[in-house]
């Protein structure tokens, strides 16, 4: 389904209802999308305030375990913020727009950045469950863009340009954290599939030929809508496994305890991140 050829009305009233529903709102700094099993960084909130998805006009239900389905208000080391608990996918039947739609409304109630984060299977012969690897750039093969449409020109262009997609001061502010915290981090490409059956050896195969180091189902349509309407972007996977034909047949069940045992190292990155911001 097509978005419809004015967006913006929608994204305000996403906005207008949770302005309305956060107490003493206060307009948040730092915007965070978690992935799977990587709700946790929320514990870390000072006054933390819960909005579920239910009670904002136009977000899709969140019906992924690992994901609940939640805006959590508060503050960071500090720092007003803003994570969604939780993120809609393209496999759960959703129109790329819509997916990508809670991005939107993450910008507008006034981010300067938005952080994305997500689980994701490696495709380096050498990488760990565990690890960390910062976004530089990515290969969208998921076979469609939330772009697609109408433009709605008060949101963004037509044309993106997408080749600080990744903003490069922001991985530069990663960086510090890791070594500020003591918290190893690769850099590297990251390719979405559409989902949900995970990735044939073959595909595997063929992404290391393309240049990915990890590969997943999110975050691609986060980034592109955000950096359309401005606003810079930082991503994070979490490597949860290693991808098809390299270890163990793959479950959900293993990735989301995978990204929960690495929520420390998860949990001091960002914090890094958000000191002195």
């Amino acid at each position: 389904m097509l978005p419809p050829s004015a967006l913006a009305p929608l994204v305000e009233a996403s906005v207008a209802a949770v302005k309305n529903r956060v107490p003493h709102f206060v307009p948040p700094r730092l915007g965070f999308i978690l992935g799977s099993g990587l709700g946790l960084l929320t514990e870390r909130f000072q006054n933390p305030f819960c909005l579920p998805y239910a009670q904002v006009p136009h977000f899709a239900a969140s019906t992924v375990q690992g994901h609940a389905g939640q805006l959590v208000f508060g503050r960071l080391c500090g720092l007003p913020v803003v994570a969604m608990q939780g993120r809609i996918h393209l496999y759960e039947g959703i129109a790329p727009w819509r997916a990508a739609l809670p991005a939107r409304v993450l910008c507008r109630l006034g981010i300067e950045a938005l952080v994305l984060t997500n689980a994701a299977g490696g495709i380096e012969a050498d990488m760990q469950p565990g690890e960390l690897m910062a976004i530089v750039d990515h290969l969208n093969l998921s076979g469609n863009n939330p772009l697609i449409g109408p433009n709605d020109e008060s949101l963004g262009p037509r044309f993106l340009d997408v080749t600080h997609l990744y903003c490069p001061q922001l991985l530069q502010r990663m960086r510090k954290a890791s070594c500020a915290r003591g918290v190893p981090l690769r850099e590297g490409v990251y390719a979405m599939l559409s989902g949900p059956s995970y990735e044939t050896p073959a595909e595997i195969r063929m992404l290391r030929l393309l240049g990915a180091q990890a590969v997943g189902m999110s975050t691609v349509y986060e980034a592109l809508v955000a950096h359309h309407m401005g606003t810079p972007v930082a991503a994070l996977s979490c490597i949860t496994n290693l991808a098809a034909g390299m270890g163990a047949l793959l479950s959900h069940s293993e990735v989301t305890l995978a990204s929960a045992q690495a929520g420390a190292q998860f949990c001091a990155l960002l914090e890094g991140f958000v000191q002195g911001f």
